[in-house]
């Protein structure tokens, strides 16, 4: 028998999220856990750092093939970014 104030797990962790301010950190470690998915793997692997710092992704890549062709397709990603979050996280990518 459920009591009147019990809740699925997932609605607990989102509050305690909220609760803590953890929500936004939480989506950025998704993003950069989803980096494979988002550029594919080749541009993954490239990649030697990534991190979100106020609504910007800092991106290090190896290979400057590689970081102009994100340069292209900057608009592409910032947009994959923030349909998969379902907020905006990234505003900005800038390439180290």
């Amino acid at each position: 028998m459920r009591k009147t104030n019990d809740k699925f797990l997932k609605e607990a962790i989102e509050q305690m999220l909220q609760v803590y301010k953890l929500k936004r950190r939480y989506e950025e470690t998704g993003v950069m856990a989803h980096w494979p998915d988002l550029v594919g793997k080749y541009v993954a692997n490239r990649t030697k750092e990534i991190f979100i710092s106020n609504k910007k992704l800092f991106v290090r890549i190896e290979s400057s093939v590689v970081k102009n062709e994100l340069m292209m397709m900057r608009n592409d990603i910032i947009n994959k970014i923030n349909e998969e979050a379902k907020e905006v996280l990234v505003e900005e990518i800038i390439f180290l």
